[in-house]
């Protein structure tokens, strides 16, 4: 089988979209109809149902999806390993991050790594840790930087860099600020603007309440810290917020039995050679967190 088209075909199987497929692979819509037909051709079989513009996978597509989706990672995996032996740091490092460390962590480990490594081509991608290392289990990133889950999945390999402490903050004129103590109780039963659920962070939040029998009161959920630090500053509730987004708008609330903390750092796919520009950057982060 062709291995381009094979690439047509787990994307828009991944995707649902013949679009986002192409976006994916930087192809025209047409050009990735045109590898599907031909596979389809070639198989003698349908591979998707377009209904109602939806795309679904046929009982033939469902078949072969996992057996395209291991031929790519082998692929991949044994081009990786022959560029590897040249030693040189180059080509393209397809990398996924959240918008947080994208703003707050990220810049000044590109600055350095773009100078050491200048024959290095980014393929960088913004989305939610969650997605990011999504992406990398089913092999479309090599490396995502993101929160890390607190339980890995058996097929992912995680690489510990920042850790990250959470505060609980208020808006400065929030009632919460007139005390000097503040108990989990009064935290829980005060409305809250958290990450959604199913979040890294969230789950940190919920699990430390949760060990003492309690909930959080929920008015607002969003993944974006940022939107979360406007609402917060607002007045519209409390939240946990990593310290480095602490500004003039946000009081830090003294809580002792709610210390959190999470760790961002790098996934990858444990049965996954990473590329020399891979390493590279990893130890670059590991050398100066």
């Amino acid at each position: 089988m062709d291995i381009n088209a094979l690439q047509a075909f787990t994307a828009v199987a991944e995707r649902r979209s013949f679009s986002d497929a192409a976006a994916q692979l930087h192809l025209t819509q047409p050009a990735v109809s045109k590898r599907i037909r031909q596979l389809e051709s070639e198989l003698d079989t349908s591979l998707f149902d377009r209904v109602a513009r939806r795309v679904q996978l046929t009982e033939a597509g469902r078949a072969l999806l996992p057996g395209a989706q291991r031929i790519l990672l082998e692929v991949s995996e044994s081009r990786r390993r022959l560029a590897n032996l040249s030693g040189r740091v180059a080509g393209t490092l397809s990398i996924g991050t959240s918008h947080h460390i994208g703003l707050h962590r990220l810049p000044a480990l590109l600055r350095r790594y773009t100078r050491r490594y200048p024959d290095v081509d980014l393929d960088l991608r913004f989305l939610d840790s969650e997605e990011g290392c999504n992406r990398v289990e089913h092999g479309e990133l090599e490396l995502a930087l993101v929160t890390l889950p607190q339980r890995t999945p058996a097929t992912l390999l995680t690489t510990p860099v920042w850790d990250d402490p959470l505060c609980v903050v208020v808006a400065a004129d929030h009632p919460l600020t007139r005390s000097t103590t503040h108990g989990l109780d009064a935290l829980a039963s005060t409305p809250a603007i958290l990450p959604s659920v199913d979040t890294f962070t969230r789950a940190v939040i919920e699990r430390a309440l949760n060990a003492r029998g309690l909930h959080p009161t929920v008015r607002l959920e969003t993944n974006y810290l940022e939107t979360i630090r406007s609402m917060v500053s607002i007045g519209l509730g409390w939240s946990a917020l990593p310290r480095t987004m602490l500004d003039a708008g946000l009081c830090a609330l003294d809580v002792p039995e709610f210390q959190l903390t999470r760790t961002l750092g790098f996934v990858q796919h444990h049965a996954r050679t990473l590329s020399n520009a891979a390493e590279a950057l990893t130890r670059e982060a590991r050398s100066r967190p």
